[in-house]
């Protein structure tokens, strides 16, 4: 007799002997086969009983929710405006001549990544407001436990020496960041976080930054 092996579902239990004139002499050992025996003497043959896995598995899907709830994925904005280097000199010629140069970040490199829950929540401002124009503006200031920190607000306009990003699909969803922070900010994700002392927009993987800078997650050291 052929043996057939057997799943890892599958266990051998107590031995079922059959004799010639039993109608279980033919008798299907699974679903792959019949053992057939023929007109052999009576023999014991195993019998299978199929039983069910009851083992659990191991599962990562809530570690996995917690973890893109505190960091979700960012989509990477479009930049629809920048400043020009003519604007750059016009408001030089009119502030004060002790004023350092501001080194543009090149079109092609500003680069800002927006999650999807914070460009639906400048979409929700923008319609409040009834101002597609609405949009979050992010400032770089000396200060802080750390040296620097960020400052949000809502503006209305555009100024010239403001970069324009956006959601690529999330619409209208506009964050405004002038020439100066930009070099501070840029490679950086905006995001909205929802927490029990309340919500508000923050900047997370700033590559300027240095360490993951205050628990308030406002003040961060910069990278020298």
């Amino acid at each position: 007799m052929a043996s057939s092996s057997t799943s890892s579902f599958l266990r051998f239990s107590r031995t079922h002997c059959l004799s010639p004139s039993s109608k279980s002499y033919f008798r299907s050992v699974h679903s792959w086969g019949v053992q057939a025996l023929g007109n052999h003497p009576a023999r014991c043959i195993p019998r299978i009983v199929q039983v069910r896995d009851t083992r659990r598995t191991f599962t990562t899907s809530r570690a996995v929710k917690a973890a893109l709830a505190l960091h979700p994925p960012g989509q990477q904005t479009i930049l629809l405006s920048y400043p020009s280097p003519s604007s750059q000199k016009h408001d030089a010629a009119e502030e004060d001549a002790d004023e350092p140069e501001v080194d543009l970040v090149p079109p092609e490199e500003a680069k800002i990544e927006i999650t999807d829950r914070a460009a639906e929540q400048l979409r929700a401002i923008a319609q409040r407001e009834n101002n597609p124009s609405a949009a979050l503006r992010i400032i770089v200031e000396s200060g802080g436990c750390h040296g620097y920190q960020y400052k949000m607000e809502l503006a209305k306009t555009r100024q010239t020496d403001d970069y324009h990003f956006a959601h690529p699909v999330i619409q209208p969803s506009n964050i405004l960041i002038d020439a100066v922070s930009l070099s501070l900010l840029n490679g950086s994700t905006v995001d909205f976080a929802t927490e029990l002392i309340g919500s508000s927009f923050r900047v997370l993987d700033n590559p300027q930054s240095k360490g993951s800078g205050c628990g308030c997650g406002v003040s961060w050291e910069l990278k020298i």
